[in-house]
């Protein structure tokens, strides 16, 4: 059986639909055929009776309903005796016809979304499939400051909750950075972790309206957040960005950079993903147009592990 379904403020209707083929259409789409279908919609009865109801001669209902059965738009439920006569009960085959112009495709559970969830992840997930690469730094030290990603444990997390909206994950959907090749950077990319330990998140790191500084201080050097959006720097190891921007490879394609100035500021970002995602849509509190947050990871409890979060911008 196939549906129509239609969602409102969240809620889902829905009525069983009957797909028509040009000649069906064409049997339905005449004005007093389309007011036989609308009545019978309502309750199933007779030509004659649905010419008393329409003011219509009989004959003409007979000639359309003659035609919308032929079409398998109305059928014969029964036969009653009306006025010392067999009369022909008729009703529609279903309550809801429509027409498509290409092949269905696979469902998602995106329609039941908010439209600003839809807006947010439709470029990651396309009809129910996961349609991006989720990059994690490899745990190997590896890049200028040899280092070691410790960030891509966040990304089972990230993957359980883009699950709620999945009905189909690809096998190979999870790729080290290292491992990335010229194709693989031009495909939407979810990338996790900062600059320092992920090397593709180092690449577009410049192009971010919130990105990573390096800042030199007693002669060490340690990274900050810069927001071209507010004007602002973030100097906490537990601060972190979650920003959507176009692919600059391909800029039919988008990126998602989940990252922190240390392994817990990610695990922060991603907690703001699980537990705030109508907040982290809503885009900046300076310019809502940019897909582009600050978050401050907070330890509520006093165990030394991020349970909450703060939205800084």
């Amino acid at each position: 059986m196939q549906w129509v379904i239609e969602n409102k403020d969240g809620n889902n209707t829905m009525l069983p639909v009957k797909m028509l083929t040009p000649t069906q259409l064409k049997a339905a789409v005449s004005p007093l055929a389309w007011k036989i279908l609308q009545l019978l919609a309502q309750k199933p009865d007779y030509p004659k009776g649905l010419g008393k109801r329409l003011k219509v001669h009989e004959q003409k209902i007979y000639y359309h309903i003659r035609r919308l059965e032929a079409a398998g738009l109305v059928k014969k439920l029964r036969t009653e005796t009306k006025q010392g006569a067999l009369a022909n009960i008729y009703t529609i085959v279903e309550p809801a016809f429509a027409i498509t112009l290409k092949e269905l495709e696979p469902a998602t559970k995106l329609f039941s979304m908010p439209q600003s969830y839809r807006e947010y992840l439709e470029p990651f997930i396309k009809n129910g499939r996961l349609d991006a690469l989720i990059v994690i730094g490899n745990p190997e030290p590896h890049g200028p400051d040899k280092a070691k990603g410790h960030d891509g444990l966040y990304a089972t997390d990230l993957a359980l909750f883009l699950g709620t909206f999945l009905n189909f994950v690809p096998s190979s959907s999870i790729k080290l950075d290292t491992d990335m090749r010229e194709v693989d950077m031009k495909r939407n990319l979810i990338l996790i972790g900062g600059p320092g330990v992920n090397a593709v998140t180092a690449k577009v790191n410049a192009k971010l309206p919130i990105h990573f500084v390096r800042v030199k201080y007693n002669h060490n050097y340690f990274t900050q957040l810069k927001s071209e959006v507010s004007g602002k720097t973030y100097s906490e190891e537990s601060y972190a960005i979650i920003c959507k921007t176009k692919n600059p490879w391909d800029k039919n394609k988008a990126i998602l950079v989940i990252a922190g100035r240390r392994f817990f500021g990610t695990k922060a970002a991603v907690l703001a993903i699980m537990q705030h995602f109508d907040e982290v849509c809503k885009g900046n509190s300076y310019n809502p147009k940019v897909h582009a947050r600050v978050i401050d990871g907070i330890d509520m409890d006093s165990d030394g592990e991020i349970d909450a979060v703060e939205f800084l911008e």
